[in-house]
């Protein structure tokens, strides 16, 4: 079940957030036996530390060491790490806290009791939140179930979620919002004109596929496209163990736009969503695209394939250009695509490009507003040569490794004509447990484009 917060009907006990400059003044409100109790305690409301207050009948409260300004600019969700040093039941925020800062704080507290538990018995953080003042309970729990969602999918691994599996997954989003959904599967795919899509995945002995719903029947038009590659052999161009290691993630751009529009759903936004997402496994077999093959796209675009590990660009291309046929107000992929991005920004900072500098502007500033960062990169149209290999229109990997990041954005742009178009190369994984965001698979740039679609859309 996705986290929830505490029902504000039962009592709670109260969590006093203190800064260092704070900490004197709150002291000199208390009794003498309870300054000597935190100090004895050794709190300074550095960032992190909790010590909890004794009551007649057990704990009373406790403290939560804010830490300064400069210190909390390391990192993200702060109060996450209160949630486990806390007993089990419901707690409340005794904070002077700016908006953003209650809102991340009630956020991260949700997503610190996410589990993936389908495989072995992870027991959850029994303390919980009853919803701050102020804030928007229910857009924030409906948040918390989308990141949940995308954790959860990316987390499976691929024994239990190929494309079949994704796409039981897809439909159960669309039935539980009420969105219609059309499914292309296996030769059909060459029938109906999705040619890169079916090359890519017919080496595997699970059918490849294409998935679409569509939601809303009022207000502009958004259409979000997902990387579903529910793992990534590297095809005949095999990678070596170490890089299989993570690839189960490598649909990470589909968990995360399925995410992204069960909270647009579950938050009734006034736009017309349309989702697509090319679900896949890139295989071996005798029937694997070759090494300089040349496929023709849906677009009608020649692509040369120079590494059949290049081929989330491929998919993408073919549900790109159906994507485009349609003319949305907002055109928006993502996807797990390149290691250079990772190169150029690591893990945390999840990359993206759009020629429309207004679009970009709003994005930056919502990422920044709810804490999910983001970079632009560019659309360097000089590199476009990079991606002509003279054989055919398109080269899937130009063979020095340059600019791969750009590159492979220039290849996706190619196939989409809309002027308002946002492409995402994301990482998907948290390396180590960090607040709120335990080891394993995790959501990029999804909050960051729920905040910013107000301004992008007009809604």
């Amino acid at each position: 079940m996705p986290p929830r917060f505490a029902d504000d009907g039962h009592p709670s006990r109260p969590l006093h957030i203190i800064a260092p400059a704070d900490l004197p003044g709150w002291l000199a409100g208390q009794t003498a036996a309870l300054r000597g109790w935190v100090q004895a305690a050794g709190f300074t409301a550095g960032l992190g530390e909790v010590v909890l207050l004794p009551g007649g009948d057990g704990v009373a409260g406790a403290l939560f060491g804010f830490g300064t300004p400069e210190v909390r600019a390391r990192g993200r969700f702060p109060l996450a790490r209160a949630v486990a040093a806390l007993p089990d039941g419901a707690w409340h925020l005794v904070a002077d806290l700016t908006a953003a800062d209650r809102d991340e704080a009630a956020l991260g507290w949700l997503l610190a009791q996410y589990r993936f538990d389908r495989y072995h018995t992870a027991k959850a953080p029994g303390a919980r939140l009853t919803a701050p003042a102020g804030c928007d309970a229910a857009r924030i729990e409906a948040i918390a179930a989308g990141e949940c969602l995308t954790r959860d999918l990316i987390n499976t691994p691929a024994s239990d979620l190929g494309p079949a599996e994704l796409e039981e997954a897809f439909l159960a989003l669309a039935r539980r919002h009420g969105a219609d959904t059309a499914v292309v599967r296996g030769d059909d795919l060459l029938a109906q004109n999705f040619p890169m899509i079916h090359a890519v995945g017919r080496a595997s002995d699970r059918a490849p596929r294409l998935l679409e719903m569509r939601w809303g029947g009022t207000g502009p038009g958004l259409t979000l496209v997902g990387k579903g590659v529910c793992f990534d052999t590297g095809g005949l161009n095999l990678k070596p163990s170490a890089g299989m290691h993570l690839m189960k993630k490598d649909m990470g751009g589909a968990a995360t736009v399925m995410g992204l529009a069960h909270m647009i759903m579950a938050l009734n936004l006034p736009l017309r969503l349309r989702v697509i997402v090319p679900a896949v496994e890139n295989a071996v077999s005798g029937r694997a695209m070759r090494p300089r093959d040349i496929l023709t796209s849906r677009k009608g675009l020649t692509v040369e394939v120079n590494d059949t590990d290049a081929e989330g660009r491929l998919i993408l291309g073919d549900a790109l250009a159906l994507a485009d046929e349609g003319k949305p107000d907002l055109l928006i992929s993502m996807a797990t695509l390149t290691g250079s991005a990772r190169v150029a920004l690591g893990p945390d900072l999840a990359p993206y490009y759009t020629d429309d500098a207004a679009v970009a502007a709003a994005l930056e500033q919502a990422g920044a507003e709810v804490r999910d960062p983001v970079w632009r990169l560019p659309f360097w149209t000089p590199y476009e040569p990079m991606v002509e290999p003279g054989i055919a229109d398109l080269d899937n990997a130009p063979p020095d490794g340059m600019a791969g990041s750009i590159t492979a954005a220039l290849f996706l742009r190619r196939f989409v004509e809309s002027p308002r178009y946002l492409h995402f190369d994301l990482y998907c994984h948290q390396k180590a447990d960090a607040p709120a965001r335990p080891k394993g698979g995790v959501g990029q740039g999804a909050r960051a484009v729920l905040a910013a679609l107000p301004a992008v859309l007009g809604l």
